[in-house]
């Protein structure tokens, strides 16, 4: 596919992931992804029964419905973060705060993996921020100067006006950062 080749005309596997692309790129994705990951083995664990061979052990808890309401909030908190991106840092320092009462009352956090992926998917809802749209930063990038570095390329003109005249010396009293005569601060 190259450059002009319209999306319209492309598959529609393409489409869709073009699609969800965009989509995932304007709200914390891997925040609720991690949050919501976070609240399987939270919720899972205290209902589990492990078979090795005849033996059946029980990771039953007394907990059992605090380690549920946990594992539930978490999934929803992970939702809520892809859905209303306005909640991201409430649903984050949430996320944090139930794994860490998770690791009292469900089992050590999942056994530590329901506790790490909440603790991890909060942290990033909480430091998430939109980016700026594509068109804005094609706008950006054809403002700056040819070199590309905003003009930082280039020689100033002199403070004091055109070029060859002499830099005024340094107010003594004043010092750096005053200001010059025709309105401009000198630096130096």
């Amino acid at each position: 596919m190259s450059a002009e080749t319209s999306v319209q005309s492309a598959g529609s596997f393409t489409r869709l992931r073009l699609r969800f692309r965009d989509w995932r790129g304007s709200r914390p994705f891997w925040a609720g992804l991690f949050t919501m990951l976070g609240g399987v083995p939270i919720a899972y664990f205290p209902y589990a029964t492990l078979k090795l061979g005849t033996m059946s052990i029980a990771m039953a808890t007394t907990a059992g419905a605090g380690s549920l309401i946990i594992g539930v909030l978490l999934f929803t908190l992970g939702l809520t973060m892809w859905f209303q991106q306005a909640t991201r840092i409430f649903a984050g320092v949430a996320a944090i705060v139930l794994a860490l009462v998770s690791l009292v009352v469900s089992n050590i956090g999942g056994f530590i993996l329901g506790f790490l992926f909440a603790l991890i998917g909060g942290a990033l809802s909480a430091s998430w921020a939109p980016g700026k749209p594509a068109a804005d930063a094609g706008r950006r990038a054809a403002s700056q100067d040819p070199a590309g570095d905003g003009g930082a390329g280039t020689a100033p003109e002199n403070a004091t006006g055109g070029p060859g005249e002499p830099h005024p010396l340094p107010d003594p009293v004043h010092g750096a950062g005053a200001e010059d005569s025709n309105g401009g601060y000198r630096v130096g």
